[in-house]
Formats: C-alpha cells, sequence, structure tokens
C-alpha cells in the first residue's frame, strides 16, 4: 500500500492584497488632496513690497506736468432754470467743459461751443477750480475760431496760468498731454502724439482750419481743455473729436495756440473777433510764385456764408479725402498794402478796424504755374 504525504494547501500570494491596499491609499490621498487638506495655509501676513526702482523718463515728463499744470485746468458748467409740475423754479445743468487759466487775475480761455448758450440765452456760468465753485461771466466770444473768454467773478489768490508755446513749429510725431473733465471726471490726464496737422473739419458752429489732429483720448467734457507739449507748454485747446459713436476714436482736434494768442487780447480790449474777412485760413503760411512779387501768404480755405470775402468773390481752395487740391483758391499776400505772411500777421492788421470798413486784399489766385494778381475789396465782417 503506498503512503501518500499528508494535505497540504498552497499559500496565496500578498501581492494582490498589498497593490489593492496601495491603491486605497492612493485614492483616499488623492481625495483629501483635492479638499486641500495636504496644502499648506496661506499667510495671513501682508505680503512683503517689491521696491519699483525709478521710473522712466517719459513717466516722470508726464507725472511732472501734471502735478504742476493741472491746476491751471478748470471745470465749466452751464445751468439754467426751468418749473417743475408744481410751478417751482429749478436749477438743472446744462452742459459741461473744460477751460485753463489764461492769467492770474481770473481769466479763463475756453471753448465757444461750451458756454454757447450762456452767450445766446443768459444762462448761468459755474467755474470750479479744484474744490471750490465760482460764479463767472463771459468777457467775449469768437463763433468763427470756437474760442471764448470768461472770467471768474471774485477769484482766488495765486492762480498759475499755463506757460504758453508755439503752434508754428510744431511737427507730427511729437509728444502730447491732454487735460479735462471728460463725461464730467475732473481733471483727468491722457497722452499722444500729434498725428497731423493743418487739418480742416466742420463742427456745429462753423468750419475750422489749420487744427492740430492727435490720437490723445478727447471725449465730450474735453472740450475747451489745454493741449500741452512734453514742455508743458500749452499749444492747443482741445475742440472736437471725430467719432462716430461720439466718444473718443483716436482722432481728435485743437485749436493752435498761435490762434489763440491772437484772438484772446482782441476778446479782453473789447474789440471783436469778428473784425474778419470771413474766410476760414489755413494756419501755416505756403510760398507763392516769385514773379508774383510776394513770398509767403494765407490760403483760404474756407468761406463764411454771408460775410464780406464771399460777396467780393474770393476763391477758396477744395481738398479731397485725402487733403489733396482738386480746386485751387486765393492765397491772402497782402492788406491794403502792407504784407501777409502769417495768420496772425493777418488778424493783426484787421484789429481795430470797423464793421463795414472795406479792405484792399491782394491774392494769388490759380494753379502755380498760371498764378496772377488779383485786387479784391472786401467789408469787414
Amino acid at each position: 500500500m503506498t503512503h501518500l504525504p499528508p494535505f497540504s494547501p498552497r499559500r496565496q500570494s500578498p501581492f494582490p492584497v498589498v497593490l489593492a491596499g496601495a491603491a486605497f491609499v492612493l485614492a483616499a490621498f488623492m481625495v483629501l488632496d483635492r479638499t486641500g487638506m495636504f496644502s499648506r495655509a496661506p499667510s495671513v501676513d501682508p505680503r512683503p513690497i517689491t521696491p519699483r526702482g525709478d521710473l522712466m523718463e517719459i513717466e516722470k515728463t508726464t507725472t511732472t506736468i501734471f502735478e504742476q499744470y493741472s491746476p491751471s485746468v478748470v471745470h465749466i458748467t452751464t445751468e439754467a432754470y426751468a418749473r417743475d409740475w408744481f410751478g417751482r423754479s429749478k436749477v438743472y445743468q446744462e452742459g459741461t467743459g473744460t477751460g485753463f487759466l489764461w492769467d492770474d487775475l481770473g481769466t479763463v480761455v475756453t471753448n465757444y461751443h461750451v458756454v454757447k448758450t450762456v452767450v445766446e440765452a443768459r444762462s448761468k456760468l459755474k467755474v470750479a477750480i479744484g474744490d471750490e465753485l465760482y460764479d463767472g461771466t463771459v468777457v467775449g466770444s469768437s463763433q468763427q475760431y470756437d474760442i471764448a473768454v470768461l472770467r471768474i467773478i471774485a477769484p482766488p489768490k495765486n492762480l498759475q496760468p499755463l506757460p504758453l508755446g508755439s503752434s508754428a513749429d510744431l511737427k507730427v510725431g511729437q509728444f502730447v498731454l491732454a487735460i479735462g473733465n471728460p463725461f464730467g471726471f475732473d481733471r483727468s490726464l491722457s497722452t499722444g502724439i500729434i498725428s497731423a496737422l493743418n487739418r480742416s473739419i466742420a463742427t456745429e458752429q462753423t468750419k475750422m482750419a489749420g487744427l492740430i489732429q492727435t490720437d490723445a483720448a478727447i471725449n465730450p467734457g474735453n472740450s475747451g481743455g489745454p493741449l500741452l507739449d512734453s514742455a508743458g507748454r500749452l499749444i492747443g485747446m482741445n475742440t472736437a473729436i471725430y467719432s462716430p459713436s461720439g466718444s473718443s476714436a483716436g482722432i481728435g482736434f485743437a485749436v493752435p495756440v498761435d490762434t489763440i494768442n491772437d484772438i484772446v487780447p482782441a476778446l479782453l480790449d473789447g474789440k471783436s473777433a469778428q473784425r474778419n474777412l470771413g474766410i476760414f485760413p489755413l494756419e501755416r503760411p505756403v510760398r507763392v510764385p516769385r514773379d508774383t512779387g510776394y513770398e509767403l501768404g494765407v490760403p483760404v480755405m474756407g468761406l463764411e456764408a454771408g460775410a464780406g470775402a464771399e460777396a467780393a468773390g474770393i476763391q477758396p481752395f477744395q481738398l479731397d479725402a485725402n487733403e489733396r487740391v482738386v480746386s485751387w483758391g486765393d492765397i491772402i499776400v497782402a492788406v491794403d498794402g502792407s504784407p501777409v505772411r502769417s495768420q496772425v500777421e493777418l488778424a493783426r492788421l484787421l484789429r481795430g478796424r470797423k464793421r463795414g470798413e472795406k479792405v484792399e486784399v491782394t491774392v494769388v489766385r490759380g494753379d502755380p504755374n498760371r498764378a496772377k494778381v488779383v485786387q479784391v475789396s472786401v467789408p469787414l465782417k
């Protein structure tokens, strides 16, 4: 008889159990990790400040100019009276805009269209300098140039007027700063460059020529505010924007400071800025053919309807959308025999004249290759 060894069951491998345990532990770890249990708690202490270092030179320039000259920028509001349902008189705000101090006596320069209702409808005028509000009055205005001069009633002391620059030597690409009150936000700064010069546009009030074009953000409420160069000098007054939406589209226009510096004194001494030929001149003079006997003159870019130049037969230049000449117009080279070599010189020759007085205007007319000198008698407006 054969004897078999006693039965002994085979021992199972512990590997599956270990693997299952490890998987369970890993799954539990992943679940708990998702809950953030094993994450380091954030510090409740303030973080240390990283030293910045010096500002860039352009930043130093803009911050310095804003700090130094923003106190010279004012906020203008016009107010009118109306009656409510109960017949009570109520004051409401008609419009808002910007202006800047012209001198330390409380003289403010702004756009005509900012204070148009004050001039035409005797609305009330308020001028804010910082947090202080003052009554104001319109001293004089020129709709043609969209310029108005205001006087602050009982102004504060130590007012700081803006330093004046020149617009005759500006170049496309120069850095500019605009300070104003867009949408009522006081003393807002925007920056950009001069994107074009001698632009002509039509506004609700008039047609304007010789304007500075800038891509600095200009919005409703910026009208009448200063356009400054990188030295902090006044080079223009923001007056209009081109925008289908009514907000900044990167195309703004400013009245050149040389025009402002000629018109404002005339308004301050009571002489009407409307003593003019009824033309819209190009701000920069142009050269004329030497055989005419003149060197420089002021091109006529448009005519004011019903004014003397139109009645006298002065001919304006016609330009296409790309600013190319379609039809050659007149270039004014003299008034009553005195040479006219700039728009400023033209304005000075007409200052102090009587309304309706006739002046002899000499123009160079037509294509430069066939230009002729013409004398025109123009009654002043």
